[in-house]
């Protein structure tokens, strides 16, 4: 493994707080190797990567990749919910008040007369 060093940051957030932990690593460290140097589980000791997913940038990593120079960790929380799920519940209860096609779902268009006035 290569002696150069690299600077990296390992981040982590609740609704409450973030904490991001600037950190110098060797080439070649792992993203697995770079959270665990970090100590970020001293702040977040709910961390548990064994479930939670990671990313570099907002794109999902594998806990085996290497980062590069100058790259931010990320540590993501678990879902609470099925965003699906919210977005199908959203859409019948749009249907349901009146403000969605009962048929296609889409948004109901204000009924206008010829003078393009609102009925």
């Amino acid at each position: 493994m290569s002696q150069e060093q690299i600077q990296i940051e390992v981040a982590y957030a609740t609704p409450e707080r973030q904490q991001i932990v600037p950190l110098r690593v060797r080439k070649g460290t792992s993203v697995a190797d770079c959270i665990a140097q970090s100590q970020i589980a001293r702040y977040f000791p709910e961390i548990d990567l064994n479930e939670q997913k990671v990313g570099i940038w907002s794109k999902a990593v594998k806990l085996d990749h290497e980062p590069r120079d100058g790259d931010r960790i990320e540590i993501y929380r678990p879902l609470i919910a099925d965003p699906k799920a919210i977005r199908r519940k959203r859409a019948e209860q749009a249907k349901d008040d009146g403000r969605a096609d009962p048929v296609t779902g889409g948004r109901r268009r204000r009924a206008t007369n010829a003078d393009g006035e609102d009925e």
